[in-house]
Formats: C-alpha cells, sequence, structure tokens
C-alpha cells in the first residue's frame, strides 16, 4: 500500500470535497457535489486489470466491471476509474454497495469499528465512517475518498499488526512443514485439506510469475501472486474460482488461522501453510520457488484465513 503518512492523509481529507468531471455527466456530478445518497448511481469506468493480480479474463466477473468511460478526480488529484474491485477505485457513500463496500466493512471492522460485512453502505457503515474521520482528524462526512480509504488501510493494518505481534504462532498443537529442493512437505498431522493446498501449492512452486497469470483459468504457464494464493487455496477445494488480491482481502474469516493465513492488500497478496510463507516475491532469493521459510513484514496488510483452518 502507498507509504502515506498520517500528516499527509489528515492534511488531504481536511481539504475542500471537490469533484471535477472529465466527461459530460451533469447529473453524476450533481449527485457527488452534493454528496447525497444519489451518489449511488455511480456511473464507472471500464476498469483494467485490478492490481495484485489481472481480473477474471474472460469471466462473468470481468465482464461486469465493463462500465460506461466517466472519470473523475477530486481535490487531492486522484482519479478514480469508476470500478468497485477495490476500494479507492471510487468514492463511496451512503445507498451504495459492491465487493469494495464489503472491504470497507471488513476495514471499519479490523480498525476498531465493527461494522457488518454486508456488501451495502447503510446507516451503520455510514456513522462508523463518521466515527473513523472523526478519530483520525478527518472530515466528519460519511464518503469515503481515495484519502479515507488510504487512511482506514494504514489504521487496519497497525490494528492487524500490533495484534499479530502478540498472538501465538498457531492455535492449536499443529505441526510444522518443511522445505526439500524448493518443495513443501506437509506435518502428518496436518489435515487432508491442507495436505491438498500443500500439494497444490507444490505443483506450481517453480512456475514463472507472469501477470495475471492464474485468473483467466487455474492451468496456465504461470501465475502472479494472487493467482499462485488462488491455485493453492483451490487445490484444497478452499476456493472455487481466482481472486485478486483486493477480493482476498475479505476472503473467508478475519484473522490468523490454525493452519492457513492469508495476508492481501490490494497490491500483494501471500501465504502461510502450516509454518511456511507460500509467497511470488520468495522466487529472486530462494531458488525459485515460491516456498519459503523466511518471514516478512506483514504491515499494511489484512490478515484473513479460510474458516476451519
Amino acid at each position: 500500500m502507498p507509504d502515506i503518512t498520517a500528516r499527509r492523509i489528515r492534511s488531504a481529507g481536511a481539504a475542500a470535497f471537490v469533484l471535477t468531471i472529465s466527461l459530460a455527466a451533469s447529473a453524476y456530478a450533481d449527485s457527488r457535489t452534493a454528496a447525497s445518497p444519489a451518489a449511488a448511481r455511480t456511473a464507472t469506468a471500464a476498469s483494467g486489470a485490478p492490481s495484485g493480480g489481472a481480473g477474471l479474463g474472460g469471466t462473468a466477473s470481468a465482464s461486469a466491471r465493463k462500465r460506461s468511460a466517466v472519470h473523475v478526480t477530486d481535490s487531492s488529484g486522484h482519479h478514480y476509474p469508476g470500478d468497485s474491485a477495490h476500494m479507492g477505485d471510487r468514492i463511496l457513500s451512503e445507498g451504495m454497495s459492491g465487493h469494495d463496500v464489503r472491504v470497507l466493512q471488513d476495514f471499519l471492522t479490523r480498525a476498531g469499528y465493527p461494522t457488518p460485512i454486508v456488501g451495502t453502505f447503510g446507516p451503520t457503515t455510514k456513522q462508523n465512517v463518521i466515527k473513523f474521520q472523526r478519530a483520525d482528524g478527518l472530515t466528519p462526512n460519511g464518503i469515503v475518498t481515495w484519502l479515507v480509504s488510504q487512511a482506514l488501510r494504514a489504521a487496519a493494518g497497525t490494528s492487524t499488526s500490533t495484534s499479530s505481534a502478540a498472538a501465538p504462532v498457531s492455535t492449536g498443537p499443529v505441526g510444522k512443514a518443511t522445505i526439500s529442493n524448493g518443495l513443501a512437505i506437509a506435518p502428518a498431522d496436518a489435515p487432508a485439506v491442507v495436505k491438498n493446498v500443500i500439494a497444490a501449492g507444490n505443483r506450481i512452486a517453480f512456475k514463472p510469475y507472469i501477470y495475471g497469470g492464474g485468473h483467466g483459468s487455474f492451468n496456465d504457464s504461470g501465475y502472479d501472486c494472487s493467482g499462485s494464493v488462488s491455485y493453492a487455496l483451490h487445490g484444497g477445494g478452499l476456493l472455487s474460482s481466482p481472486e485478486d488480491s483486493s477480493e482476498l482481502e475479505s476472503y473467508g474469516r478475519s484473522g490468523r488461522g490454525t493452519w492457513i493465513t492469508i495476508w492481501a492488500d490490494a497490491g500483494h497478496v501471500y501465504m502461510y501453510v502450516a509454518g511456511l510463507r507460500f509467497d511470488t516475491s520468495a522466487q529472486d532469493s530462494n531458488g525459485g520457488s515460491r516456498w519459503t521459510t523466511q518471514g516478512r513484514s506483514s504491515a499494511g496488510y489484512v490478515e484473513r484465513h479460510p474458516a476451519g483452518y
């Protein structure tokens, strides 16, 4: 996630909420300028590949993301593509719905403002956004601009890092996987699902990194970060279709799992399985394998796990 200081976030967040519309869309501009619930009728743009792995090419999810070409830029200079694939792709306000609203609700919860993750921006979500804005020195208007979303990511990341640092490595007497020749060896006491996730990870451990790889189909010549994690989870029967890193921010359950923990933000995702890190970023320094025993900073990432594991 961008390295944005609290000072910058608060300063920009306190700036006047000014929107400019680059294409003619006066009705849309009026609803946004007024910051009314009518903003729910957001005209959105045709999106490119989401960060952290391309969108699900050729799927209904990808085609559903095609929108009219209306572009919005706010007073901070941030450009909004208008999609709902990632929190921050569009300005959120009461009455709207989508994947980005689910991520917003999850981040509010992680930042200390418990919010039902329902995917619809209702009164409770608005009240909690206002509470967060007040606590963070932002304009308390209940509208989630890109700057507000980044402040929320920072707050949620800090909360996650703090809680994770104090948390035990696992919540049960689980075994630890080992590595041999770049492949993971599952511990004998691992559940069958976990062993299947490890086996799937081994099948693509040395596959090259290809941006967007593994999204159009689970069977690919290479995989990006989210394509890799999606493939391994699918191998264990824990995911039915590929997800990009932003979608994995709201995957499964919040917090650390007993056997599997996924760390995701809008730009990258990796996971730990039975104590081993499965991460495309490990390939350059690990003989080309995605498996590694080395740790990495989790600052700014959302911690998720599959239910029961």
